[in-house]
């Protein structure tokens, strides 16, 4: 059995190799090929186009697709995996994507031939839900901006959300969405005596958070909203000017998941007329962002690159996580 396993400047070579150790081990011949970009910046730049416009909107080099008919598996993470690759491998069983979304790859086209296809559900859990958390005390405790202004000089230590800065502790967190990234956040929030929220119209199960019924009653109740959900046609902007208009006024919304839930220009409007005390944000609908975007000339939002699930662990772990979900899937044993 045979595997072609896509490598990229987040996901090396070498973290491949390593990471599908113990696909070798079950005698699977794996052969790393590098989708390369100049820079990260180029990398992200294809993998937003992808996302918003789907498998189909860039295209592999021969050098990647050479050969395809060869492999059973093919591992990416953000190479696109379209019709005309898929066509190619004449042989392929399995389709491993080392993430959880999966807009690169042609997943109903790949199904209706008959091949499995895999992701990563879990890998960002620990990478996002910390940095959530920092998000949320980087804005609460205006960290990031109190860094800001004394590198540039400035003793300050009044902001927008006053003198006194609020604390975690008995504040009420608002949690939007509560799968697996969520519910860390939860555990990770707790210990500092918060109080957690939560709504998920599909969450089912035991929790020692409250679970409200409307997202109406969550927004307004919160003194800091995390959101947490996944994008759809359904959930974008699912948080807009009717949600930030019965916030609270000392309220801070974060947002570490996609930008789509958000409207954008909603919760610019709202920073700017006070409607809520702040925000922090690390996506965007236009990435790089803007030098214009009118996140940039607010005082009261934090903003950052994209950056909550860049760790090492996250990216590493995911070639090991994806190995096993092959193993299963095909019942591989050792021979």
């Amino acid at each position: 059995m045979k595997c072609l396993a896509i490598a990229d400047l987040f996901i090396d070579k070498q973290m491949m190799e390593d990471g599908l150790s113990s696909l070798k081990e079950l005698g699977v011949d794996i052969t790393v090929r590098e989708w390369m970009h100049k820079d990260l910046e180029a990398l992200q730049k294809d993998n937003i186009k992808l996302e918003h416009e789907g498998s189909e909107a860039v295209a592999l080099s021969s050098e990647l697709t050479e050969g395809l008919e060869d492999y059973d598996i093919i591992i990416t993470q953000f190479a696109p995996i379209g019709k005309s690759v898929i066509d190619q491998s004449k042989n392929l069983k399995v389709l491993g994507v080392l993430r959880a979304g999966i807009e690169n790859v042609n997943r109903e086209y790949a199904e209706s031939k008959g091949i499995t296809v895999l992701n990563t559900p879990g890998r960002s859990i620990t990478s996002v839900s910390e940095f959530a958390v920092g998000m949320i005390l980087s804005e609460i405790r205006n960290i990031a901006r109190a860094n800001f202004k004394l590198r540039n000089g400035v003793w300050e230590k009044h902001y927008p959300n006053g003198v006194l800065a609020p604390e975690l502790k008995e504040s009420t967190v608002g949690l939007i969405g509560y799968g697996a990234i969520g519910q860390q956040v939860a555990e990770l929030i707790r210990p500092f005596g918060s109080k957690v929220l939560f709504f998920d119209e599909y969450y089912q199960g035991d929790t020692s958070d409250t679970q409200v019924e409307t997202l109406e009653e969550l927004v307004k109740e919160a003194d800091i909203l995390s959101m947490h959900y996944r994008l759809t046609e359904k959930t974008k902007n699912m948080i807009n000017k009717e949600h930030f208009n019965i916030m609270k006024n000392n309220a801070v919304f974060i947002n570490t998941a996609r930008s789509g839930l958000v409207n954008e220009q909603d919760l610019a409007e709202a920073l700017r007329e006070k409607k809520i005390a702040g925000a922090a944000v690390d996506v965007y609908n236009v990435e790089p962002l803007p030098s214009d975007h009118p996140y940039n000339s607010l005082d009261n939002i934090t903003i950052t690159p994209h950056i909550a699930g860049s760790t090492i662990g996250n990216f590493a772990n995911s070639p090991i996580i994806l190995s096993e979900r092959i193993i299963e899937a095909l019942e591989l044993t050792v021979h």
